[in-house]
């Protein structure tokens, strides 16, 4: 094996790390960090204080990382389990304290056809392991959204409206 890239991505120790889809890399440290890296390039991170505001960053922080490609899965010392939305780092489910003390892994259940099953109508499940022996599947439900069609016809209706105030509003404007 050859070294082909370093560079410094914590202050401290890397507490776990974890490959993503387009050469993408998360990385969590002991200094409270989460970063995604592209090659040796910061795309964006969380910082404790900043996610979970109130929560002194000194007595928590990251512990393990997964990222699926659409979402990223955290686990922290304290027990907390969140995922994320990867490429933007939203928060999209959050349980604190879902184990009494550090969660050690957190893994996606595959895309499988027995992981299919697992999941139901969730939109991703995520496996967390602690120190407390316990190991606890974390089902994020699938958010709504509009159907495009729908979409459309809202926007298509908001163009018709502007346009109806325009000649209200400016007669002889068409």
């Amino acid at each position: 094996m050859k070294k082909t890239l370093e560079f410094k991505a914590h202050d401290g120790e890397i507490e776990d790390i974890a490959l993503g889809p387009d050469n993408k890399v998360v990385t969590v440290g002991r200094d409270f960090q989460c970063c995604v890296w592209q090659q040796d390039q910061l795309v964006t991170g969380l910082r404790w204080h900043e996610n979970l505001p109130g929560i002194p960053d000194k007595a928590y922080r990251y512990q393990a990382c997964r990222d699926s490609g659409t979402f990223l899965g955290l686990g922290t010392v304290t027990g907390s389990v969140a995922i994320h939305i990867a490429f933007s780092l939203q928060r999209l489910y959050y349980v604190k304290e879902a184990h009494g003390i550090v969660v050690t892994d957190v893994a996606f259940v595959p895309e499988s056809q027995p992981g299919r099953e697992l999941l139901g109508d969730h939109e991703a499940a995520l496996l967390s392991v602690a120190v407390d022996s316990r190991c606890k599947l974390h089902l994020l439900p699938t958010r709504r959204s509009l159907p495009v069609w729908l979409l459309l016809l809202l926007c298509a209706g908001l163009i018709v409206a502007t346009i109806l105030l325009l000649q209200l509003t400016f007669p002889g404007f068409l």
